[in-house]
């Protein structure tokens, strides 16, 4: 059983990646596709419906599975402004943070200073 299970996702990964060299680009399964940009899965499900990003539905390990092209999903992502201010907000919260590390490493070696001296 487990060597059927393992021959069956090994299968399914052969065939993303003939997908992808096939187009030229990443299907990936939705779950991936938020993961790697940030846009939720409702946002991507409302694209593919409206045809604002190609899909497709393929056999996956657990049954029907969605893809939508990586490439697609980036291209789409950048034409909404609330993504990109989201985007541009972790990006802004990722350098508060980096800056705040660096004050308290000051901050400890000032400490660290100010007890040697006493």
């Amino acid at each position: 059983m487990a060597n059927e299970w393992e021959e069956r996702l090994e299968r399914w990964q052969t065939e993303l990646e003939l997908f992808a060299q096939l187009e030229d680009s990443a299907w990936v399964p939705l779950a991936r596709a938020e993961a790697e940009t940030g846009v939720s899965r409702s946002a991507l499900r409302a694209w593919y419906r409206n045809g604002e990003i190609p899909s497709r539905l393929v056999d996956g390990p657990n049954g029907p599975q969605r893809l939508v092209p990586l490439d697609a999903v980036v291209e789409r992502a950048a034409q909404s402004p609330r993504i990109r201010l989201r985007a541009e907000r972790e990006v802004g919260l990722e350098a508060q943070v980096a800056l705040l590390r660096h004050r308290v490493d000051q901050l400890e070696l000032r400490l660290a200073a100010l007890e040697r001296h006493r």
